[in-house]
């Protein structure tokens, strides 16, 4: 059949089985939004700034693990939504992006709206596309799709000059891919992994570095299984909380900068690291020449090109982390002794009683840590957290129960600031029967704030719970332990009264001084079923600890702050 160009993306769109788009109309993707009007194949969410737009679609990919869609028109467009792009590549999530183009015989001539969206984009996309002929179109939309899936997942842009949505041609949206330069490997090469095994049967304190690409494989089941059956501790990433589960007696912490104790030390004195879908980000690493330095590394990854990117070596191992592991598990269950690492494990425990992850409660002001404490014993495994970026993002991440994984929602890579409301929105889209957190800073919440209106126009019943310390509050904490005190541009006393701004929006607010104030405030914005904000006033020089100074040795952390 003969369609138009802004028609087959539609059906490749209903063709892929997504079921929501997330975006915002102009003139150059305006055929392809005329055809949304008439479809009914997917329902496409308005939001009110296109970065939300690419966010919203990013966390429906994170929670669902299907490929997330948004849509925006050219030039300020598609430059708002660059930040979502890079926010999602930098955290491997599967997405495609559709941009509108100006007409093709116009590009390059610098007119109305006219920017390289492939130029812009590709650092920070899996791949791009500048369709340039309607015959190519379907085949693009389906390549995209599969790109943005397969292999290490990541954002795909198609940018479609308006010209060709609004031309004429065959449509057979093809049934498969071919891609030639394009071959993901997933198996893993079989003799790496034995080698891989022998060695962890030769270690006596083997560790298991779990990642978020444990995450994107849907790994969690098989490495919880092959820590039961080894033994083997195992420590979660910021992107991998709730693989292992917290209530899991092997599970250690969270590594890293403002990982706990007990995970640091067993990263610095392991003497087998096996790496699930990890990339050794300089968060985790700390001085590369002390990380892990007692160590052999198993190295497990879908990316080639992340193997040896940042440390050497020992045991590569290019595939998918859910097979592979499930290989090495059937190669160990009858040779691995798991007593073999009972002094290993006693040692862990014995480092995690001695400073455990801790902080000084008080009666007289709401401390943050508390409060995602309380979110945790309130609403717990019923609960999808997102979060924006600063210290509410590691307090969540340090604090939260997490039990499962697709359950926390943030951006570690790129760390973008405004990321947690469009984010909970398209979490809650992903799965309606959860209750949505999102637990964000008065820094960040402002940065997409307009998203109350599409939370509330649409019932997305989303609660944002806001730890407001009157501070840019992790680049506050730099300037009192490294700058002296000297507050440059930090301080965000004048705010808005959130309340009302919340209810100008169409939602419900709260604002909370005590602990029972926001257990009442908490159960009360659940029950409404519409979005809420309450705004808890907390302590407002309360810092994050334990912290390693960047470019630090894992075990050399501060693991409190005394005013000098």
């Amino acid at each position: 059949m003969k369609i138009s160009g802004a028609q087959m993306v539609c059906e490749a769109i209903i063709a892929e089985g997504a079921k929501y788009v997330f975006g915002y109309p102009g003139g150059a993707i305006m055929n392809v939004y005329d055809e949304i009007y008439k479809q009914n194949g997917f329902e496409h969410i308005l939001t009110r700034h296109e970065q939300a737009a690419v966010h919203a679609a990013d966390a429906y990919a994170r929670v669902s693990g299907e490929v997330g869609v948004a849509m925006v028109t050219s030039g300020p467009g598609f430059t708002n939504a660059v930040t979502g792009l890079a926010t999602a590549y930098m955290d491997s999530i599967p997405m495609v992006v559709i941009s509108g183009q100006i007409p093709v015989s116009l590009i390059g001539t610098d007119g109305f709206q006219e920017v390289d969206a492939v130029g812009i984009s590709r650092p920070c996309t899996k791949h791009n596309y500048l369709v340039k002929s309607i015959e190519d179109l379907p085949k693009i939309l389906k390549e995209a799709f599969y790109i943005a899936r397969s292999g290490r997942p990541g954002p795909v842009l198609v940018d479609i000059p308006k010209d060709i949505t609004s031309e004429i041609a065959e449509f057979k949206y093809p049934d498969s891919v071919n891609i030639p330069t394009y071959k993901p490997s997933y198996n893993g090469n079989n003799r790496q992994i034995k080698k891989a095994v022998e060695a962890i049967l030769q270690a006596k304190k083997p560790l298991l570095y779990i990642g978020g690409g444990a995450v994107l494989s849907n790994a969690y089941e098989i490495i919880r299984e092959f820590a039961k059956v080894t033994g083997i501790p195992a420590v979660e990433t910021l992107m991998a909380r709730g693989v292992m589960g917290d209530s899991n007696e092997l599970h250690i912490g969270m590594p890293g900068m403002h990982g706990n104790y007990a995970s640091n030390m067993a990263m610095s004195e392991t003497d087998l690291l096996i790496s699930l879908g990890a990339r050794f980000d300089d968060r985790v690493t700390g001085k590369l020449s002390e990380f892990a330095k007692y160590a052999d590394i198993i190295h497990i990854d879908i990316d080639p090109a992340n193997i040896g990117k940042i440390v050497d070596v020992d045991y590569p191992i290019v595939g998918d982390v859910r097979i592979v592991v499930g290989k090495m598990l059937d190669a160990l269950k009858d040779k691995v002794n798991k007593e073999r690492y009972q002094v290993w494990r006693d040692l862990l425990k014995r480092y995690n009683e001695v400073h455990p992850l801790t902080y000084e409660d008080s009666d007289e002001v709401i401390k943050p840590q508390w409060v995602v404490e309380r979110i945790g014993e309130l609403v717990g495994e019923d609960a999808t957290v997102t979060s924006d970026v600063g210290q509410h993002q590691m307090w969540a991440a340090q604090f939260f129960p997490f039990s499962r994984p697709r359950q926390w929602v943030n951006s570690g890579g790129l760390g973008t600031m405004g990321f947690g409301l469009p984010a909970a929105l398209g979490a809650k889209m992903a799965d309606p029967s959860k209750t949505v957190i999102n637990i964000t800073g008065d820094g960040s919440i402002l940065m997409n704030i307009q998203e109350l209106v599409t939370a509330a126009e649409n019932g997305i019943a989303v609660v944002n719970v806001m730890l407001n310390n009157h501070f840019l509050g992790m680049v506050r904490q730099w300037q009192t332990f490294f700058y002296e005190k000297r507050y440059s541009e930090t301080d965000l006393s004048y705010q808005p009264n959130w309340k009302m701004l919340t209810e100008a929006c169409g939602g419900v607010g709260y604002d909370v001084t005590t602990k029972e104030e926001f257990d009442e405030a908490l159960k009360d914005a659940i029950k409404q079923n519409k979005v809420a904000f309450i705004n808890v006033a907390v302590d407002r020089f309360e810092n994050v600890l334990p912290m390693v100074p960047a470019g630090g040795a894992l075990y050399n952390m501060m693991l409190e702050y005394k005013e000098r």
